[in-house]
């Protein structure tokens, strides 16, 4: 064999070795990693005023530790808020008082629901709903405000 043909078998190998190592980047990214959907666990449902991006798959997580994933995402059409239901795996028992919030992850701004657990010797079972909740920080909502108070303040002054 020639050089340039081994040259050419190298770079072969590299450019498989690069797209292989996109592709797991692009399964971690996008919370495809975990193909099989999880059946066990309970479900609670929480009411949020604006879930941000939040998707399907999404992890559900207490102190930082994953204890679930979102499994459904839809519109309340009463209230006109989305209802996320999130299935728990029976190991994490949550007290009813519980808070849950919306949170962003990472440099990609991956969303995921925080849980952070309440005081309560009551603790919540299959289809209850976490009453208090937070919605998600909208960063586009964030710039307007600034942007409306820095108008005011550099208004006319009289």
């Amino acid at each position: 064999m020639d050089n340039s043909r081994i040259v050419e078998i190298w770079v072969g190998v590299f450019v498989a070795i690069g797209l292989g190592a996109l592709f797991l980047l692009a399964m971690q990214v996008s919370n495809l990693a975990e193909f099989r959907e999880q059946k066990t666990g309970y479900r609670l449902r929480a009411h949020f005023s604006n879930i941000g991006t939040l998707k399907v798959r999404s992890p559900v997580k207490i102190a930082g530790v994953t204890v679930g994933r979102v499994a459904a995402i839809h519109l309340d059409p009463e209230q006109y808020q989305a209802v996320v239901e999130m299935r728990i795996q029976p190991q994490y028992k949550l007290p009813d008082d519980s808070i849950a919030s919306i949170y962003t992850s990472g440099l990609l701004g991956e969303q995921y629901v925080a849980i952070e657990a309440g005081g309560s010797p009551e603790f919540l079972e299959d289809g209850d709903e976490i009453e208090i909740t937070q919605s998600a920080l909208v960063l586009e909502e964030l710039i307007g405000k600034f942007l409306v108070k820095a108008t005011e303040e550099s208004g006319p002054k009289e």
